[in-house]
Protein backbone atom coordinates (compact mmCIF):
# COMPACT_ATOMS: atom_id res chain seq x y z
CA UNK A 1 0.00 0.00 0.00
CA UNK A 2 0.78 3.52 -0.91
CA UNK A 3 2.44 5.38 1.73
CA UNK A 4 -0.12 8.49 1.16
CA UNK A 5 -2.72 6.05 1.19
CA UNK A 6 -1.48 4.76 4.67
CA UNK A 7 -1.16 8.12 5.69
CA UNK A 8 -4.98 9.26 4.71
CA UNK A 9 -6.54 5.57 6.60
CA UNK A 10 -4.65 6.89 9.64
CA UNK A 11 -5.89 10.04 9.76
CA UNK A 12 -9.38 9.33 9.07
CA UNK A 13 -9.36 7.27 12.02
CA UNK A 14 -7.72 9.54 14.44
CA UNK A 15 -9.60 12.63 13.45
CA UNK A 16 -12.83 10.92 14.26
CA UNK A 17 -11.05 9.51 17.41
CA UNK A 18 -12.08 5.97 16.23
CA UNK A 19 -8.87 3.98 17.61
CA UNK A 20 -10.14 2.90 20.76
CA UNK A 21 -12.44 1.31 19.03
CA UNK A 22 -10.20 -0.98 16.58
CA UNK A 23 -9.57 -3.70 19.10
CA UNK A 24 -7.94 -6.96 17.20
CA UNK A 25 -11.38 -8.44 17.85
CA UNK A 26 -13.19 -5.80 16.33
CA UNK A 27 -11.38 -5.29 13.44
CA UNK A 28 -11.48 -8.98 12.71
CA UNK A 29 -15.65 -9.04 12.80
CA UNK A 30 -15.33 -5.91 10.37
CA UNK A 31 -13.03 -7.74 7.92
CA UNK A 32 -15.56 -10.37 8.39
CA UNK A 33 -19.11 -8.01 8.17
CA UNK A 34 -17.10 -6.56 5.06
CA UNK A 35 -16.11 -9.31 3.45
CA UNK A 36 -19.56 -10.75 3.43
CA UNK A 37 -21.09 -7.53 1.94
CA UNK A 38 -18.01 -8.19 -0.96
CA UNK A 39 -19.60 -11.60 -1.39
CA UNK A 40 -23.25 -10.83 -1.24
CA UNK A 41 -22.12 -8.60 -4.79
CA UNK A 42 -22.22 -11.91 -6.42
CA UNK A 43 -24.75 -13.15 -4.61
CA UNK A 44 -27.28 -14.28 -7.56
CA UNK A 45 -24.80 -13.67 -10.57
CA UNK A 46 -20.83 -15.11 -10.84
CA UNK A 47 -21.16 -12.53 -14.46
CA UNK A 48 -23.56 -9.94 -13.27
CA UNK A 49 -22.38 -7.51 -10.55
CA UNK A 50 -21.63 -3.71 -10.31
CA UNK A 51 -18.11 -3.43 -9.97
CA UNK A 52 -18.40 -0.16 -8.43
CA UNK A 53 -19.87 -1.54 -5.94
CA UNK A 54 -17.47 -4.45 -6.16
CA UNK A 55 -14.81 -1.72 -5.71
CA UNK A 56 -16.63 -0.18 -2.27
CA UNK A 57 -16.72 -2.87 -0.82
CA UNK A 58 -13.42 -4.89 -1.75
CA UNK A 59 -11.42 -1.26 -0.39
CA UNK A 60 -13.48 -1.95 3.43
CA UNK A 61 -11.98 -5.06 3.40
CA UNK A 62 -8.22 -3.87 2.78
CA UNK A 63 -9.08 -1.16 5.24
CA UNK A 64 -10.03 -3.15 7.88
CA UNK A 65 -7.23 -5.21 7.33
CA UNK A 66 -4.62 -2.55 7.02
CA UNK A 67 -5.88 -1.30 10.47
CA UNK A 68 -5.68 -4.81 11.87
CA UNK A 69 -1.97 -4.93 10.74
CA UNK A 70 -1.29 -1.51 12.14
CA UNK A 71 -2.84 -2.18 15.72
CA UNK A 72 -0.94 -6.08 15.45
CA UNK A 73 2.37 -4.56 14.61
CA UNK A 74 2.84 -6.69 12.07
CA UNK A 75 4.76 -6.57 8.42
CA UNK A 76 2.31 -7.09 5.80
CA UNK A 77 5.50 -8.89 3.57
CA UNK A 78 6.13 -10.91 6.58
CA UNK A 79 3.38 -12.21 7.06
CA UNK A 80 2.38 -12.91 3.54
CA UNK A 81 5.87 -14.18 2.25
CA UNK A 82 5.80 -16.89 5.39
CA UNK A 83 2.54 -18.05 4.33
CA UNK A 84 3.24 -18.20 0.94
CA UNK A 85 6.66 -20.33 1.81
CA UNK A 86 3.87 -22.71 3.72
CA UNK A 87 1.69 -22.57 0.94
CA UNK A 88 3.75 -23.56 -1.97
CA UNK A 89 4.92 -26.85 0.46
CA UNK A 90 1.28 -27.52 1.09
CA UNK A 91 0.54 -27.18 -2.75
CA UNK A 92 3.79 -28.25 -5.16
CA UNK A 93 3.26 -27.47 -8.38
CA UNK A 94 3.56 -30.97 -9.90
CA UNK A 95 0.82 -32.11 -7.64
CA UNK A 96 -1.62 -29.42 -7.80
CA UNK A 97 -1.51 -27.68 -11.47
CA UNK A 98 -4.81 -27.37 -12.71
CA UNK A 99 -6.64 -28.29 -10.04
CA UNK A 100 -8.84 -27.22 -7.39
CA UNK A 101 -8.28 -29.50 -4.60
CA UNK A 102 -7.19 -28.93 -1.23
CA UNK A 103 -3.91 -30.07 -0.16
CA UNK A 104 -4.98 -32.98 1.98
CA UNK A 105 -6.47 -34.50 -1.37
CA UNK A 106 -3.87 -34.15 -3.37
Amino acid sequence: MKKETIKRIKKFSKDRDWAKFHTPSNLAKSISIEANELLECFQWSENDYNIEHVKEELADVLIYCYDLLEKLNLNEDEIINTKMDKNEIKYPVDKCKGNARKYDEL
